[in-house]
């Protein structure tokens, strides 16, 4: 799962994947319907990779949350969004306990579940492959092999080349005088 391709637009329903970038800004596609949407730059854009939740004493980045969710949910889609506010704050604390509660607020709450749920929709939640990611990100190969530099050798040239006189031309300037 790869959050930083997957972006939140400010005024915009949904989340959005980016496909490319323009001169003024980029071109994304809606994740439910694949409708592709120019976004300007003067509109407010977040990636997923960038957003976490405070929690009492640390931060929790927001795919940490909905790998919780998956768990919770066993992989399958979460309550709806538009559910009551108890039994959001309920679920909510049940996936994830220590979350601050004066910091988070309801409509927080309410963005994640209908995140996860639309990314659920798009088959987009593989915590499989973010465990290969990590586990090639920590191996790192190095190589300390002692192999002699490349020595290099001027080649002789076979012809003798002579160079001609440089000649400098004088200018004559005219005064006008005779």
């Amino acid at each position: 799962m790869n959050l930083s391709e997957i972006i939140a637009v400010s005024g915009i329903n949904g989340l959005y994947k980016t496909i490319a970038q323009t001169k003024n800004g980029i071109i994304a596609e809606s994740l439910a319907d694949k409708k592709r949407i120019p976004v300007y730059a003067a509109q407010k854009v977040h990636t997923l990779e960038a957003i976490s939740v405070y929690c009492k004493d640390n931060e929790l980045p927001l795919a940490e949350v909905f790998k919780k969710i998956s768990e919770k949910q066993n992989k399958g889609p979460a309550i709806d969004h538009k559910s009551d506010e108890a039994e959001l704050t309920g679920f909510f604390a049940t996936v994830l306990p220590d979350y601050d509660k004066e910091k988070v607020h309801i409509s927080d709450i309410r963005k994640m579940i209908s995140w996860y749920n639309i990314l659920q929709q798009a088959n987009m939640l593989n915590f499989e492959e973010t465990k290969a990611e990590k586990e090639g990100e920590n191996k790192v190969e190095v190589k300390t092999e002692n192999t002699p530099k490349p020595q290099y050798q001027q080649q002789k040239q076979s012809k003798t080349h002579t160079k001609a006189p440089t000649i400098q031309k004088q200018t004559v300037r005219k005064t006008g005088t005779a």
